[in-house]
């Protein structure tokens, strides 16, 4: 979540490619990449964003690995890794190996995870949900009421790894690489429901440079996931997510025009998605995008101008009710139909030196984001997550317009930033719980015969409906360091402040699961062969709520971390230590659907060796 944005807001990329998993699907599934095989995450805001997409009006998180090489290796270089320990009791281990000859090079990794039912301080369930559902307004599961110090059928265990290969010649360089990633892991909404989640990837990235004539070089990424995700229930598959698709980005560099700099390219991508099952939420939908987008750097005097825009048609197809593979017929999905739609997104963005050091910043960004297909089509039961979804096919495109502004600042080791946001979308799309109760099969209003069933033995879920309002997104973010001593080793200061604050723009009522404010400072000392860092972060209360949304209570995290490097024989060794909420504070994070019920981890200790050769 970023300033307040989540879901297809946020672009979540592996290697600059569309993930093209589940996990934009709803938030129980996972993200189908490790981070153990991550060789570094990049967050991307501005108009650098819009190449992308408008489904980027939040930002882009790109995941990048090392299984397509970025420079040429001669000899071979690699590393081990092991952890330990944690709130979750983690056990993981990976390894990572490179081998070139200077024109080719050969990357290999993979690893193993493995972690028990979550520590927590107290109860799971809240005192404000557990009074609800004593008054019998919320259906919570006898298990979970009863937990205390750990979180139900929360453990999980995951494996993966992945191979790659890449060329290089005088002007350029191709690289193919092939992952899979295995995950089996328990959702905390039913203590009965486990998931069982198989990805497997293509990646592709080619470059060439130094050409003749207006383009300069071309870059070609292409990405292709097949992704199977089984909701087990009891043991037994309950609902089967299948998503499989691609997408390909052409970009290509211009030379300089004068002062001017900048890339224009081409997208293309499709998505096929079903789910098959009782509990299917979302009926088997098709969607493909065309994209073109532009992207320009302008310097004017002191002056730095960059400006970017992007053009978008999707497609949404829904094979309704009646086109099911198992040839199952779901009423609840109605007729099969699409909905196109066309979207146009602009930013421009400027930087000026005020002096040595210090610069102001400003970004206005229009964008258009096309409604995705489960906010268009869902109409079923969604056990993960504890609810009844309910889309609206007669949405519109998303509208919106942002502006911020800021102040950067850097002078040797202080640094420094501020800056405001202020964004209106015309018709913001989310989720809101209307109050009202659903079973299993459909039925509204159902009638509790207990145990939170139907008389015909449907569960009974409260209804989540998307919903298009005008809303306001306002806040700020704050960020600053400067040093306090420097002899032979450093101390530094940070410290740190955002807040996000939404609103329906008619109404004024605000809008779910938006974060509170949070404050934070840290210390963190460095040395050649020891570093080590104190974080402390206040997280207050959110008590502007929407209706049916049930307020969380404020609550500090206290988190160390310390580190040590040496050398022995031909590798280079890390060792670390990382302790997190030292105070065991009972933490709810707000903006999670399942807060009052899965609290974050209680105290943990990690312990984690990592050798380099």
């Amino acid at each position: 979540m970023i300033r307040g944005l989540d879901a297809d807001r946020i672009r979540i990329l592996q290697n600059g490619t569309g993930m093209l998993d589940a996990s934009s699907l709803s938030f129980d599934h996972a993200d189908a990449v490790d981070l153990m095989a991550a060789e570094r995450v990049e967050v991307v805001r501005g108009s650098a964003a819009l190449l992308y997409g408008g489904n980027a009006v939040g930002g882009v998180v790109n995941v990048i690995d090392s299984r397509i090489a970025k420079a040429p290796l001669t000899g071979m270089n690699g590393s081990l890794e092991a952890r330990m320990g944690g709130a979750e009791g983690e056990r993981t281990g990976g390894a990572r190996i490179a081998a070139g000859n200077g024109r080719f090079v050969l990357n290999a990794d993979a690893y193993s995870r493995e972690t028990v039912d979550l520590r927590i301080k107290g109860p799971a369930v809240s005192d404000r949900l557990r009074a609800e559902a004593a008054a019998g307004n919320r259906n919570v599961a006898q298990e979970l009421l009863d937990a205390r110090t750990r979180l139900p059928n929360s453990s999980s265990t995951s494996s993966g790894g992945g191979l790659g290969g890449t060329v290089f010649w005088h002007k350029g360089s191709a690289g193919l690489s092939y992952s899979a990633l295995d995950s089996e892991y328990g959702t905390v909404a039913e203590p009965a429901v486990r998931i069982d989640m198989k990805s497997t990837r293509w990646d592709f990235a080619g470059e060439v440079f130094d050409l003749r004539g207006v383009v300069s070089g071309l870059k070609l990424k292409w990405g292709q996931t097949d992704h199977e995700h089984r909701e087990l229930d009891a043991g037994a598959v309950s609902t089967l997510f299948r998503s499989s698709g691609h997408e390909a980005r052409l970009e290509a560099v211009h030379r300089p025009m004068g002062p001017l700099t900048g890339s224009l390219g081409l997208q293309l991508g499709k998505v096929d998605f079903s789910a098959l099952g009782d509990e299917a939420f979302v009926p088997q939908t098709h969607t493909t995008t065309r994209a073109v987008f532009l992207y320009e750097e302008l310097p004017v005097g002191k002056l730095k101008l960059n400006f970017g825009g992007r053009l978008e048609r999707t497609a949404a197809r829904s094979e309704g009710g009646g086109n099911v593979p198992t040839g199952q017929v779901v009423p609840r999905f109605g007729a099969a139909q699409e909905r196109s739609f066309s979207a146009a997104s602009t930013s421009v963005g400027a930087l000026y030196p005020l002096a040595n050091g210090v610069a102001l910043t400003a970004n206005l960004a229009s964008t258009q984001r096309a409604p995705t297909a489960t906010e268009l089509y869902a109409n079923g039961p969604h056990v993960a997550t504890g609810a009844y979804e309910v889309g609206n096919p007669g949405f519109d495109k998303e509208r919106a317009r942002s502006l911020d502004v800021g102040v950067r600042l850097r002078a040797g080791p202080k640094s420094g930033s501020f800056s405001v946001f202020h964004t209106r979308f015309r018709n913001f799309i989310t989720e809101f719980r209307t109050g009202a109760d659903r079973a299993a099969d459909g039925a509204v209003a159902p009638v509790d015969v207990g145990g939170g069933m139907t008389a015909a033995g449907f569960e009974i879920l409260p209804e989540v409906a998307f919903r298009a309002v005008p809303a306001v997104f306002t806040g700020f973010e704050a960020q600053g360091r400067v040093r306090l001593l420097d002899r032979g080793s450093t101390l530094d200061l940070e410290l740190r402040a955002d807040y996000t604050q939404a609103r329906n723009a008619d109404t004024s009522e605000p809008l779910p699961r938006i974060a509170p404010m949070r404050i934070g400072a840290s210390l963190v000392h460095g040395r050649e062969v020891l570093s080590a860092r104190l974080d402390v972060n206040r997280i207050l209360g959110q008590g502007r709520i929407a209706a049916n949304e049930l307020p969380t209570n404020g609550y500090t995290l206290v988190d160390a971390s310390a580190s040590s490097r040496f050398k022995s024989g031909p590798a280079g060794w890390e060792a670390f230590l990382r302790a997190t909420n030292l105070l065991n504070a009972n933490a709810r994070n707000h903006v999670s659907f399942l807060k009052d019920q899965a609290p974050l981890p209680g105290r943990g200790i990690l312990l984690g060796l990592r050798a380099s050769f």
